[in-house]
């Protein structure tokens, strides 16, 4: 019996799939910290000098390549791969003109709207506390009628 609840809790352990992290090379490298710029009317920075499609959203670095999301806690990594599922709506609403380097089968879609993504994007995300609070200061900075590029943000030297 010993032998039996061992095995199966061998069994069960290996196959689990365990939620790691795993850092990944995506090919991009940026020769320091880009340039961000707001986009209006989102919680969003974007940009727009950089070879890639490099976004700041809630104190992440998130970049759109080869068809996938990468997420990252500075502008050099490292990179995570992102579930669609569980990309933040606020990125998946930036318009396409805000995407440096767009696929080229975008070329026909709306470049004020946001990309034409499949149903099941974003269906998972859920907007924590750190996003919420992210979100609202950032709201408050950009309703406030203030330009350029907020104090938090220019010390760090991300715009």
């Amino acid at each position: 019996m010993k032998r039996f609840v061992l095995a199966a809790l061998f069994v069960a352990v290996v196959a689990v799939p365990v939620q790691a992290q795993v850092h990944i090379d995506i090919g991009i490298k940026l020769p320091g910290p880009p340039a961000l710029i707001v986009i209006p009317g989102a919680p969003v920075y974007y940009a727009p000098q950089a070879p890639a499609n490099v976004f700041f959203y809630s104190q992440q670095y998130w970049i759109f390549s080869s068809g996938g999301w990468h997420v990252g806690p500075t502008w050099s990594g490292p990179w995570v791969v992102v579930e669609p599922v569980r990309v933040p709506v606020p990125i998946l609403r930036v318009p396409v003109r805000y995407y440096p380097a767009p696929p080229g089968h975008w070329k026909g879609w709306k470049r004020g709207g946001p990309p034409q993504w499949d149903s099941h994007y974003g269906r998972e995300w859920r907007e924590e506390a750190r996003d919420r609070e992210w979100r609202e200061r950032e709201e408050k900075w950009e309703h406030g009628g203030k330009k350029g590029c907020p104090p938090g943000l220019a010390k760090q030297g991300r715009c």
